[in-house]
């Protein structure tokens, strides 16, 4: 049975949906937080460090909501600021200093777009991730989790692998606020999300992600125990290959071929 686009949105907005730390204590073992971008603050909405994954050690990034409303608004609803993003970066770089593999797990509506935020660089830092995660030495694998919104996702999906579950979304805008600049109307948000094409079957067929995690037993030690799995066959996989820049590079540059020609 397919389910509308727009209803896939609130599925992906659901407060029951396990978030990135739900993920993070479930899959891996001995996880150690490390805080900070060494440059202004501590980014609550952005969780990291290092961890091991059936005994091989890996850098973890999430981007993290929260369930409860009080976890919320201390996680800014999953809206990173610049120091955020820095934080990633920095953990980054010191996982291909040192070989580890990065795995990252996204839901966010998109980066916060305080005045605050702009200030201290958003655009720039946001930026400077894409630019470096590029180059990355090591394997990273990204997994859409929830929300995917626009640059503030991306920020963490220049990967050799990006999965979504089968009702997360990955947008360059909500909804919301494609209805509203062109239609000057937010109730326009169901006919905007079948015209974004942001579900995980659409990202699929444009070349964007490789793979649509099932949602079978959600939560469940199941669940994550074939998430766990799939991501050590994947490591296995991608620390084989010597030439992960250059085809990374390439995957990029082969998104939305096939929808290209077909419109030829």
């Amino acid at each position: 049975m397919s389910v509308a686009p727009y209803e896939r949105v609130k599925l992906a907005r659901d407060n029951s949906r396990p978030t990135g730390l739900d993920y993070i204590k479930n899959i891996f073992q001995g996880f150690i937080e490390f805080h900070g971008d060494r440059c202004y603050a501590d980014d609550h909405a952005i969780v990291g460090g290092i961890a091991k994954l059936n005994g091989q050690p890996v850098t973890v990034i999430a981007i993290e909501k929260g369930h409860t409303a009080k976890e919320r608004t201390y996680r800014n609803f999953g809206a990173p600021n610049p120091e955020g993003y820095r934080k990633a970066l920095r953990l980054m770089k010191q996982a291909d200093k040192f070989g580890r593999p990065i795995i990252c797990f996204i839901d966010t509506s998109g980066a916060y777009c305080g005045i605050g935020a702009e200030e201290r660089g958003q655009g720039q830092a946001i930026a400077e991730n894409l630019m470096e995660m590029s180059t990355l030495c090591v394997p990273v694998i990204s997994i859409l989790i929830g929300e995917g919104g626009s640059g503030g996702a991306l920020a963490l999906a220049v990967a050799d692998r990006v999965w979504m579950l089968q009702n997360s979304v990955y947008s360059v805008i909500s909804p919301e606020g494609c209805a509203s600049i062109l239609w000057k109307d937010a109730a326009q948000a169901e006919t905007a999300a079948a015209s974004l094409k942001l579900t995980a079957e659409d990202a699929k067929s444009l070349g964007v992600i490789e793979r649509i995690l099932s949602e079978k037993d959600m939560g469940k030690k199941e669940f994550y125990e074939r998430i766990r799995t799939l991501l050590t066959e994947e490591l296995q996989e991608l620390s084989d290959d010597v030439d992960l820049i250059s085809k990374r590079y390439d995957r990029f540059r082969r998104i939305g071929e096939g929808a290209a020609k077909e419109q030829v």
